[in-house]
């Protein structure tokens, strides 16, 4: 959260008494934060005062509109990629997954050689074949589909898979207000995801889905679906203790998340939530 704050104000200003304002009043908040709150929780105290400080609304907008065409840039190639593959869903849960490179959370230093690399590694890659066909037969059996998204730019990934899957049922999530480079309703139209899925905005503008901050529209979608797929390690590491059928969709970014998911840095996890013995679908 400290690099975050100093990468981010650079990022907007040359102004190094700013920067110095900046730093000083982030470490003084992070001081003072309950550091059992999850991280997503944290980051959403930082950002909202890194907002205020520099007085710039979005500070990443330009990032997100740049992955944005990047990713429509290469979406024709890769959907015809997905179509000639034998476990064409397969290929297209991994590169959903690919696109969660696209994390400006975990430094400025995203390139389009990361992209192209990720997507390169994604199909050569596998999943687990279990955890494949149970996200299969829960598509299968699910009549109401939520689908968090993560990062602008990703959700263009987002939707080579949505488009493998029975699409009518699917409502797709973005956050109601910037944070870091995650997905608001502004990248779902630039990326034309809101022609092929209603989208709606959850209401929150932390990086990740903490309920309690969410709408009573979005916590009412949240509680009337039978399937909720959720992209990235914020929605892991706010969703992964409640008792819903949830599939998270991610890219293992830190030793924490690994350790948590008992895999290597790195990994391409398709996983599903464990707290979900009591959970029936209809």
């Amino acid at each position: 959260m400290v690099r975050q704050a100093l990468e981010l104000t650079r990022f907007v200003s040359d102004d190094e008494d700013l920067q110095e304002k900046v730093l000083r009043e982030a470490l003084c908040l992070i001081s003072e934060m309950d550091l059992r709150q999850s991280p997503p929780a944290m980051a959403q105290k930082i950002h909202r005062l890194l907002r205020s400080l520099t007085g710039v609304d979005d500070p990443y907008a330009e990032v997100k509109t740049k992955f944005n065409t990047l990713a429509l840039q290469l979406y024709p190639e890769l959907k015809e990629k997905i179509a000639s593959y034998d476990k064409p869903l397969e290929a297209a849960v991994l590169l959903a997954i690919a696109g969660n490179i696209i994390d400006f959370g975990v430094g400025f230093t995203v390139e389009e050689s990361n992209v192209t690399s990720a997507i390169k590694e994604a199909l050569t890659a596998s999943l687990d074949e279990a955890a494949l066909v149970d996200f299969k037969q829960s598509v299968g059996r699910a009549h109401k589909i939520l689908y968090i998204g993560d990062n602008a730019g990703e959700i263009a990934f987002d939707k080579l898979l949505i488009e493998w899957l029975p699409y009518q049922k699917i409502t797709f999530v973005v956050k109601g207000g910037p944070v870091i480079n995650d997905a608001t309703i502004q990248d779902a139209k630039e990326t034309g995801l809101n022609e092929l899925v209603e989208v709606i905005e959850n209401g929150s503008d932390a990086p990740g889905t903490i309920l309690e901050d969410c709408s009573d529209n979005f916590r009412q979608l949240f509680a009337d679906a039978d399937l909720i797929i959720a992209k990235g390690q914020g929605n892991y590491e706010t969703l992964s203790d409640i008792e819903k059928n949830i599939f998270f969709l991610a890219k293992a970014k830190c030793p924490v998340i690994a350790r948590h998911l008992n895999c290597e840095i790195g990994t391409m996890v398709l996983r599903k939530n464990s707290i979900t013995e009591n959970i029936k679908v209809n």
